[in-house]
């Protein structure tokens, strides 16, 4: 079970880090359920990129507060990241 909480941290924060990030660059929102779905999927592969270069890793260094910031960090910036792009696709596939 220790092994999956780092990824449904990860996930969450994506979602929030989706929201966050459509609420403060409102031209590039996706809506609510949007943003939630862009950052659950940022936040995966965010923390799941992390994860790979060493700096978030639950899974074998237990699960500190350093880890679980970590997972929290990288989530929420790669939820908020990708609905950032995405929200730029859906605006310049708009004015075509």
């Amino acid at each position: 079970m220790e092994s999956i909480l780092p990824l449904i941290i990860q996930l969450i924060s994506g979602a929030a880090g989706g929201n966050l990030a459509g609420s403060l660059m409102k031209n590039l929102s996706l809506g609510t359920l949007g943003n939630s779905i862009a950052g659950i999927l940022g936040g995966g592969l965010g923390g799941q990129l992390l994860g790979m270069i060493g700096m978030a890793s639950g899974a074998d260094t237990g699960l500190d507060i350093g880890s679980i910031i970590g997972n929290v960090a990288g989530g929420g910036v790669g939820g908020g990241a990708l609905m950032a792009i995405i929200g730029l696709v859906k605006n310049a596939m708009a004015k075509k």
